[in-house]
């Protein structure tokens, strides 16, 4: 006999990396995975989906014909008195004031909800600690493609079947996770081998289905003065970045000028030199000790997908003195890179 929807398995969706398997993948390989484990799952009608925020993830599930919503919007307010170290005003006055889209503050973690296509199932970000798993019961057969908003092109799908079909069991969802996995670490060991072209250094290496490592390739370099870098996101990357000089460590400092900035992306409202190019595109800034008065240069945010057209996927910058100039990602502080210009 066929069990009914009310007496089937509730089944999970982890959003990101599996618990059991975060120290090969996050640990041992510097690396995550934006996908959804398992990337596809099947249940009958009536039937719930918990779904357990292992990393940090949205679930979207939009209404019919609707896009994901984006991570990153404008508050309403315009830039104005934005000064750089050296006094002078920073070129994105008069731009957009940026912060975290609000919808994406109102969180389901710990809740149940119903979804049917005809109104926006949203999990928010899971900013608490520890945030719990949420629950979607679908009451309305089809197939639902869901949108992580932190990472575009992070997607899954869940397909509703009536209540009397056939479904993969809670096990056969088990071993699919298992073979996900497998096939993350495998790319993951493929993408520390990562190569750029020459005078590009990747932010990140990516694989495919999500597969991010988190160093920058390469992550040593030595140019003569006047060489020009580019600092680019690696293709097909479902991951946000940035490369950031000046003075800090953000991943060690927070009270220095990068970790105040780095720390500002976790607030609802961005500090504007944290996310915005601290140059005017398209020109080609000059790096210097004295570059805005601290050294500082950033590509602002960058990421690859064609629909936040706010965002750039790369950044150049000439070195025209020489020195060690060290590089970070905000998003990603333990993300580190050295320039040598002799």
């Amino acid at each position: 006999m066929i069990p009914t929807a009310a007496q089937a398995k509730v089944k999970t969706v982890y959003m990101g990396v599996p618990p059991s398997a975060q120290k090969t993948l996050n640990d041992k390989l510097n690396s995550d995975v934006n996908d959804f484990f398992p990337h596809s799952i099947s249940v009958r009608v009536g039937q719930n989906v918990r779904f357990d925020p292992s990393g940090f993830h949205t679930v979207d599930f939009p209404t019919r014909g609707a896009r994901q919503l984006p991570l990153i919007s404008a508050t309403g307010t315009k830039l104005s008195g934005v000064m750089d170290a050296a006094g002078n005003p920073f070129w994105f006055n008069g731009q957009d004031q940026l912060g975290f889209t609000p919808a994406l503050g109102k969180m389901l973690y710990g809740k149940s909800v119903v979804y049917d296509g005809t109104k926006r199932v949203e999990s928010g970000l899971p900013f608490a600690n520890h945030p719990k798993p949420f629950t979607v019961r679908f009451t309305k057969t089809g197939d639902y493609t869901y949108y992580c908003d932190v990472h575009p092109g992070m997607k899954g799908v869940v397909h509703v079947k009536s209540a009397r079909a056939r479904v993969a069991s809670v096990a056969a969802d088990t071993k699919a996770i298992e073979r996900q996995v497998s096939a993350a670490e495998k790319q993951a060991k493929r993408n520390a081998h990562t190569i750029p072209p020459t005078g590009v250094v990747y932010v990140g290496s990516s694989g495919p289905h999500g597969v991010e490592t988190y160093s920058f390739f390469p992550s040593a370099v030595t140019v003569p003065i006047g060489t020009t870098l580019q600092f680019k996101m690696s293709p097909n990357s479902y991951d946000v970045h940035t490369a950031t000089t000046g003075p800090g460590d953000p991943m060690r400092d927070s009270n220095s000028y990068l970790g105040k900035l780095a720390a500002s992306i976790n607030s609802p409202v961005f500090d504007p030199a944290a996310v915005y190019p601290s140059d005017p595109p398209p020109n080609l800034p000059s790096l210097t000790p004295a570059a805005h008065g601290n050294g500082f240069w950033n590509t602002g945010v960058m990421d690859t997908s064609p629909q936040t057209s706010r965002l750039n996927s790369s950044g150049s910058v000439r070195f025209d003195a020489p020195g060690t100039y060290e590089f970070y990602c905000l998003i990603h502080p333990f993300m580190h890179a050295t320039v040598t210009v002799q």
